[in-house]
């Protein structure tokens, strides 16, 4: 199924939204307090990356470095398979590509029956790589905040043929795609500060010329100290550009603006609703350290205390999800039960902006509530074990 035989509400669970309500099982089984599996798991393969974009989350994420082998991940999705996660996507704090486990992670998984995802700058997915992986991920998603290429180079701390070669690498695709080699959803994401409004539609534009199926055009996450010195408060600025590079869709690239968070953005950043944290055990995320912490903001030393649970190198993971300290962490964040000496939990006071787990949060934090009911979805959607 592709993009464009998507209706819109269907569009938006993709994009811009939580595809939560497909497991509404899951949702009962946690409300009465039973120990689930993660539906997804967000996770990277190494911390290093062959760009330097100068938005990057990962430098505000160092951790402890452990080095993750074919091996290790052999072990952590035959573990995934056994205690019921659906999706493992490859996205996190580094470029996965680098990894000599890369290609292994992604074939392997899929052999198990996992759905696999991969998040990328994209420069090295090319020729045998290429024609190894593409046929075993359920979407590709190639980060890329620049539409031209002296721009693309300073904003994404590239040289050379980086832009071209990226350019190249999605054409592939395609005609992959074309030949009826790979199902794999082919898209485009642009971290989008609002010094970057000058590449909104250079940018819809290349996704077009490129025949990417979609453009995701996403927010700018900061800590909760703003180190990146994101400035939230110009965002409503470029509304206007934004919904014109919208307007730019065609029947074969939709151009979508994550509004559901961009418009959400105070001075500062999110503004949130809700005060816990009831997303963790449904959508977690892993280093490419192989550090298990809750979420990504949390891989940093400074909740190594409390938060950072165990690591892959080290453990199998289905003996840290079946851990008494992980699930102390989740009722700490939920606020059910607090982990003694750990500094008390507000998501509205304790988190960076715009987290990785702000939809399922929301929604969670709504049918806890009785504000809106998750209400359970049952028919077909691409991407639906990526909650």
């Amino acid at each position: 199924m592709s993009i464009s035989d998507l209706s819109k509400e269907h569009i938006q669970a993709i994009l811009d939204g939580t595809k939560i309500s497909w497991y509404k099982d899951r949702v009962d089984a946690w409300e009465r307090g039973e120990r689930i599996a993660p539906v997804t798991i967000d996770m990277a393969l190494t911390t290093h990356c062959n760009l330097g974009c100068e938005f990057c989350y990962r430098y505000l994420q160092k951790n402890d470095y452990y080095k993750i082998t074919k091996d290790h991940m052999t072990d952590f999705l035959d573990d995934c398979k056994e205690i019921g996660v659906k999706g493992v996507s490859l996205v996190s704090d580094g470029e996965s590509s680098i990894s000599t486990a890369y290609r292994h992670t992604i074939e392997y998984g899929h052999s198990l029956g996992l759905s696999m995802a991969s998040g990328t700058n994209a420069y090295l997915l090319k020729g045998d790589l290429l024609e190894a992986v593409f046929p075993k991920l359920t979407y590709l998603r190639v980060n890329i905040s620049g539409g031209q290429e002296d721009r693309y180079n300073e904003i994404m701390g590239a040289k050379g043929d980086a832009f071209k070669q990226v350019c190249e690498n999605i054409k592939s695709m395609m005609a992959m795609k074309k030949a009826g080699k790979s199902n794999c959803t082919v898209g485009m994401q642009m971290v989008f500060k609002p010094d970057y409004e000058d590449q909104l539609i250079p940018l819809a534009q290349l996704a077009i010329d490129l025949g990417a199926e979609y453009l995701i055009i996403k927010h700018c996450s900061d800590d909760e100290f703003g180190t990146l010195g994101v400035k939230y408060g110009d965002y409503e600025a470029t509304y206007p550009t934004l919904r014109k590079a919208e307007a730019m869709s065609t029947e074969k690239t939709l151009v979508k603006v994550k509004w559901s968070k961009i418009m959400e953005c105070g001075e500062t950043g999110a503004i949130r609703t809700y005060t816990n944290c009831y997303g963790t055990p449904f959508l977690l995320q892993i280093s490419g350290t192989g550090l298990v912490a809750p979420c990504g903001m949390m891989f940093n030393e400074r909740y190594k205390s409390w938060a950072h649970i165990g690591n892959i190198t080290e453990s199998r993971f289905k003996d840290i999800w079946q851990s008494d300290k992980y699930w102390a962490v989740v009722d700490h964040l939920a606020n059910r039960k607090s982990i003694p000496g750990a500094p008390l939990f507000n998501a509205q006071t304790s988190c960076g902006t715009l987290c990785l787990q702000h939809s399922c949060n929301r929604a969670l934090d709504n049918h806890i509530k009785g504000i809106k009911k998750i209400i359970p979805e049952y028919g077909d959607i691409s991407h639906k074990e990526f909650v």
